[in-house]
């Protein structure tokens, strides 16, 4: 099975109650779509989580690419005092990173160093086909569009910058041949629901409901079936 969860923002609770749920199996695959830190406080120690399971995969989500502009160039808490790039770390702050900055001043330097160096490899888009259909999974925006949105792409300094921060919408493209799912927008940009919930709508799925809020839960999608999870809230 194939599943497709996204924007855990450091919710421990809400994270081990989907997994509970799907009660993932080695034959099974979980695709983690960006964001598992900030704003709740065990976005770190989810991350290491992650990186201990060989069957959940993971891309780069904007708050993991905040963390590394931010401090991800400083072995530890005494380098940073003198090597912080301020500006970076301000917006970092402002989209909820303090909790997690907390949380790594007080790990060991190994196991930081283990973190970034997985962050830095993650990828920023995944193509996968079940049942053959072929999805595109991405966190904020497809890649492709980095070019064809021209009046936006100024905005960003690289197609990576892009990919994890530009909101995709209704009126963007979609790459020929895909499904696209996506996080990093709450699906009440895209319909009514409360609780929030999963939102489909012509070849694009969007899977992030809220966790990141004290009002929202995680979501998880069974690509094999399009069977729902809900964490509780």
């Amino acid at each position: 099975m194939t599943y497709v969860l996204s924007d855990i923002h450091g919710n421990l609770r809400r994270f081990e109650s989907i997994m509970n749920q799907i009660n993932l199996q080695p034959d099974d695959t979980l695709y983690i779509l960006g964001d598992v830190v900030d704003r709740y406080p065990h976005g770190v120690k989810i991350l290491r989580q992650i990186m201990r399971m060989p069957n959940v995969k993971m891309l780069i989500g904007n708050h993991e690419y905040m963390m590394l502009r931010a401090i991800g160039h400083c072995k530890d808490a005494a380098d940073e005092k003198e090597n912080t790039n301020w500006r970076e770390r301000r917006l970092w702050y402002r989209n909820g990173g303090m909790v997690t900055h907390e949380y790594l001043k007080h790990i060991k330097k190994e196991y930081r160093a283990d973190v970034f160096r997985f962050i830095r490899q993650l990828p920023i888009n995944i193509d996968v086909q079940v049942n053959g259909i072929n999805y595109k999974l991405v966190h904020a925006s497809p890649i492709e569009n980095f070019m064809s949105l021209y009046a936006y792409s100024y905005e960003y300094e690289n197609e990576k910058e892009f990919a994890v921060w530009e909101r995709w919408n209704e009126c963007h493209h979609i790459p020929e041949g895909f499904v696209l799912v996506f996080g990093h927008t709450p699906t009440n940009h895209f319909q009514n629901a409360e609780p929030m919930r999963i939102w489909k709508g012509d070849n694009a799925i969007g899977i992030d409901c809220g966790c990141g809020y004290d009002y929202g839960r995680l979501a998880c999608l069974r690509l094999d079936d399009m069977k729902e999870f809900y964490s509780e809230m």
